[in-house]
């Protein structure tokens, strides 16, 4: 088996990887077919106060699928819908080589076991305390703290601006 690198449209490529086993199956062709993979990281946001572990694709309009290199299975590949083509010349696709296969594989690995954390604030962004103490406050980002999710915002206080520290998820963009 060999793996090929398919484009899809933009956001289909969970759509086209379950039409794609399903076809396999109802064909009789799942022992051409090996694994079906969409690289994706996992992507910690805050949104309303809240954090949410969203899956954020790597490689966007991509799915990688491990597949016997013949005309039956390239024609099958074709006719899902959401599939545009395979990368390579318009009559035969390339397969990727052995190490381009083992270094997007630990690529997707890695990605799994970690948690990135999108940081929401930029330094010198205007922000109002949405909880806590402070709640309505205006403020200014004077740090960011990624690893600890906190950022020091200036704020002013009885007529005196003062730093405070807070967590990502009890502030917000204006």
């Amino acid at each position: 088996m060999q793996w090929f690198v398919v484009h899809t449209l933009t956001g289909h490529e969970h759509k086209v990887k379950k039409l794609l086993l399903k076809v396999a199956h109802e064909k009789n062709l799942e022992n051409s077919f090996g694994s079906v993979i969409i690289p994706v990281e996992n992507l910690v946001r805050i949104r309303k106060g809240k954090k949410v572990v969203e899956e954020k694709r790597l490689y966007p309009g991509y799915i990688v699928i491990e597949m016997e290199g013949n005309d039956e299975c390239l024609r099958l590949v074709n006719s899902i819908s959401g599939v545009t083509h395979f990368l390579g010349s318009r009559t035969k696709p390339i397969p990727l080589d052995d190490e381009e296969v083992r270094n997007l594989l630990e690529q997707v690995e890695e990605s799994k076991d970690k948690v990135v954390t999108k940081i929401p604030f930029t330094k010198g962004e205007r922000v109002t305390v949405t909880d806590g103490p402070f709640t309505d406050f205006i403020g200014t980002v004077e740090e960011v703290f990624p690893e600890r999710e906190k950022v020091k915002v200036l704020v002013v206080i009885f007529g005196r601006t003062t730093p405070i520290e807070l967590g990502f998820h009890q502030l917000k963009s204006m």
